[in-house]
């Protein structure tokens, strides 16, 4: 059997100027970054403005297995299903962090016959826009402890500065440090900390920005640190928002590429899931409506993280408008769900598949609370039985949702071709009146509670002391309207990640209030979410190789 990569490697790519050709995008519209790989201009989405969107389709899951339930891949293999039962659409998703590509699940392009490539420039670097991100958010720390050192004009209360420095490497020696050490010409001693990149607010910040303008607004209104009489401190205080930005201004164009049957896909932007809102960018999203019939995303981990903050954060910031959800299921989920130990996942048993139904039951709910019809495709692997399978399918139909059986990993495009109509078939019914799951006017309070009892099945939210102080101290500085971004384990529904399936009679525990005053909302810290992953046993760097050829191999 292939491997992705040497798939990928095998794939019959156009020049990306005949995929931006088919798009209608003339040579002023894009910039080549070689032969496979553009960014578009920020001007397009402008010319195009008057133009109707196309529909959009988001992509979310069940809660998964470590290893992810092929939300990508399905995304890929229906815009590639789409496009041939004659729509128009192309897909717009998350760009690779080399921490989990070096780490635990390797590559983020798709697998099997439904990938975006050329897949190891994707995962390896790309065009860069997650480099300039950290050369962006380092700078502000750089310029935050030079003002340290330079006599701390605002009196910056050095134990209550946020601002971490990132790699985009998963690094848990990082976690903790102590800065500035060496005498006095080196700077201020202070402890300090690293976070992976793809959880800095200034990629959340990219993510959700409308232009250059709104990106340097956006970051000079970050708040930092806090003075020693405990008022907040913006970056506009230190001005350095159009240094940051001025670094950002290519990542801010999306990228776009193919899949390995030419469909156009724009890959921009990456926040983590459980740190921040977990969807690509809003500029590739809206020029992908502009472009296609049909926009296919995704948002990171199950339902209850990315699908969530998709609703709830991005389509209420940007006014999208989603018109169909699907959530990707998959036989061996459902079975640890069920009640299956993980190492057996292959192994037939019926009896925990039905158990497990429970977790995609609550996902179909939840998606439903926002107005929107839903779609349950079944990714198939090659151990899943023709029994299982069968059962899934016989559940969904009993449970008036409609399913469909997913095998794009092998089949690519025409694996997909039952969802597609699917999909199509309920967005023409016209059917989908998407709404919001909370008021922005509520409290920040209730909010929490309203994302933990209607989305979570929790009884109720259970606050720490140091959260309510801080619930109290952005309510008096004015921020108490932003939405809430919660930030939890993606292993359970629930803030406890050994409650499998569809957890009931549990409380959500708040233990800390973040702000991300740029991106624009309130991060609530469910349990302990580490935003420094730390490398397994045996990393996926081992497998990876490359020849003198400059063949890369063992990428996934």
């Amino acid at each position: 059997m292939k491997t992705d990569i040497q798939i990928a490697q095998e794939a019959n790519l156009l020049k990306i100027s005949e995929i931006a050709g088919r798009l209608e995008l003339g040579e002023d519209d894009y910039e080549m970054y070689g032969k496979y790989k553009a960014k578009i201009e920020l001007d397009v989405l402008k010319r195009w403005q008057d133009k109707e969107d196309g529909k959009l389709i988001l992509v979310t899951a069940i809660t998964p297995t470590p290893a992810g339930e092929g939300k990508s891949t399905v995304s890929v293999g229906l815009t590639q299903a789409l496009n041939k039962i004659g729509k128009n659409s192309m897909a717009a998703l998350r760009e690779p962090s080399l921490g989990p590509v070096f780490g635990i699940k390797g590559g983020a392009t798709g697998g099997g016959y439904s990938q975006v490539v050329p897949m190891e420039d994707i995962n390896l670097h790309f065009t860069g826009d997650l480099h300039a991100i950290g050369a962006a958010h380092n700078l502000i720390a750089a310029v935050i402890d030079n003002h340290i050192k330079q006599g701390n004009e605002l009196e910056i209360d050095v134990t209550k500065i946020s601002w971490k420095r990132v790699v985009d490497m998963n690094d848990r020696a990082l976690r903790n440090i102590v800065l500035g050490l060496g005498g006095a010409v080196h700077g201020i001693p202070r402890e300090g900390s690293f976070q992976i990149t793809v959880a800095s607010e200034i990629m959340a910040i990219l993510c959700l920005s409308s232009s250059i303008t709104d990106l340097k607004e956006r970051i000079a209104e970050i708040v930092f640190a806090y003075d020693l009489k405990g008022n907040p401190l913006k970056l506009r205080q230190l001005n350095v928002q159009g240094a940051a930005a001025a670094l950002l201004k290519e990542a801010l164009k999306p990228n776009l590429v193919q899949t390995l049957e030419n469909t156009p896909v724009l890959i921009h932007g990456g926040p983590f899931a459980n740190i921040a809102h977990g969807c690509n960018s809003m500029l590739a999203t809206k020029m992908a409506l502009k472009l296609s019939d049909y926009t296919v995303t995704e948002a990171g981990f199950a339902a209850d993280l990315g699908a969530e903050k998709f609703l709830d954060i991005k389509c209420r910031m940007g006014g999208l408008k989603p018109n169909c959800v699907v959530v990707v299921a998959t036989v061996k989920a459902l079975k640890l769900h069920g009640g299956q130990d993980i190492a057996d996942l292959k192994t037939e048993n019926l009896d925990a598949l039905a158990k497990g139904m429970e977790n995609l039951d609550k996902h179909i709910e939840n998606m439903k609370k926002y107005g929107l019809p839903v779609v349950v495709a079944i990714n198939r692997f090659i151990t899943d039985s023709t029994d299982e399978l069968n059962f899934v399918n016989k559940h969904c139909n009993n449970q008036g949702v409609k399913v469909a059986l997913c095998d794009v990993w092998a089949n690519g495009g025409q694996g997909g071709v039952e969802l597609a109509n699917l999909v199509v078939e309920e967005i023409e019914k016209g059917e989908d009146s998407y709404k919001p799951l909370y008021d922005l006017e509520a409290s920040i309070e209730d909010k929490i509670k309203t994302i933990a009892t209607e989305i979570y099945g929790a009884d109720g939210v259970e606050f720490s002391d140091k959260a309510k102080k801080t619930i109290k101290t952005l309510g008096d500085f004015g921020y108490a309207g932003l939405p809430i971004c919660m930030s939890k384990t993606q292993k359970s529904i629930s803030d406890n990640p050994s409650l499998l399936g569809r957890p009931k009679g549990f409380t959500v525990k708040i233990n800390d209030i973040r702000l991300s005053a740029g991106a624009g909302f309130i991060v609530a810290m469910a349990g302990d979410i580490i935003d420094m992953p730390g490398l397994p046993k045996k990393p996926a760097s081992e497998l990876i190789d490359i020849d003198e050829n400059g063949v890369i191999t063992g990428l996934f």
